[in-house]
Parts: C-alpha cells; sequence; structure tokens
C-alpha cells in the first residue's frame, strides 16, 4: 500500500517495509561492543534524516554491523531514501522502538507541491455570499 512516504505491508508473516526520502541532516557517534551471549564484537551507527515538506519531520535511525556501515557509506549532506524495518525492544521495563535501515537509494530529495493558498480555503471571503438576496439570512 502507498502513504505518503511508501508504506509497505506484505501479508506473509506481518513483516512492515517502509521507506522514507530526505536529506541527512546528522551523523551520530558510532557504538560498539560486545555480545554478552555470543561474545562477538557488534557495531551500530545513528544517523539522522530530516523529511521535507511544510512542516519538515526527522527521524533517527540506525545501521547494525561494520560492514554494513560501511557498504552504506552515510555521509551528512546526503539526499537519500532509506529502506528500513521497525522493531520495539523491552530494557529495564520500558520499551523503544528500533528503526533499523538496511537499504539506502541514493537520488534526489523530491520537494513538496505547494498549492496556492486559495485553494485551501472552501469558503468564500467576508462579505462575498454567493446568491445574497439582501434578506442577510445565511440559506
Amino acid at each position: 500500500m502507498y502513504c505518503g512516504n511508501k508504506l509497505l505491508f506484505l501479508h506473509k508473516n506481518f513483516n512492515l517495509f517502509m521507506e522514507l526520502t530526505g536529506k541527512i541532516i546528522a551523523v551520530l557517534e558510532a557504538k560498539s561492543g560486545k555480545s554478552s551471549k555470543t561474545g562477538n564484537p557488534w557495531m551500530m551507527q545513528g544517523y539522522v534524516i530530516e523529511v521535507p515538506g511544510q512542516y519538515p519531520r526527522r527521524c533517527v535511525f540506525s545501521v547494525f554491523g561494520e560492514d554494513r556501515i560501511k557498504q552504506l557509506n552515510i555521509q551528512t549532506g546526503e539526499d537519500l531514501t532509506i529502506q528500513f524495518e521497525i522493531d520495539a525492544r523491552e530494557y529495564n521495563g520500558r520499551w523503544y522502538n528500533d528503526i533499523r535501515v538496511y537499504n539506502v537509494v541514493r537520488g534526489e530529495v523530491p520537494q513538496p507541491q505547494q498549492k496556492p493558498i486559495e485553494d485551501d480555503n472552501p469558503f468564500p471571503p467576508l462579505g462575498e455570499v454567493q446568491g445574497d438576496d439582501g434578506s442577510g439570512l445565511p440559506f
């Protein structure tokens, strides 16, 4: 299905895959550590994307894995589309959303189309009543 910035809902296993198109406005500090379960090293990098519009929106997302971070090579100021999955996790009794990017598509950010202000107002200007017969009644 399409909704603004492409929302695709697949029936099988109810996986949710989404896309956002915008400009990278911040590259956050990379984090790394060692898994307590497997002992393997891990690395993740955070980014902030700004989606254009009358009221621009920002979203923080992450890329997990040193190889993936290097492969995607996301830089501040880039215009791109991120393809991501959303999941939630619990930590100390609180829940947190996790937005993980698995792919990026580079290209131009589409500029929002602006409508003339007159088209947004469904009512005639004050004093201009259609069919005014002079009675002062609105009907």
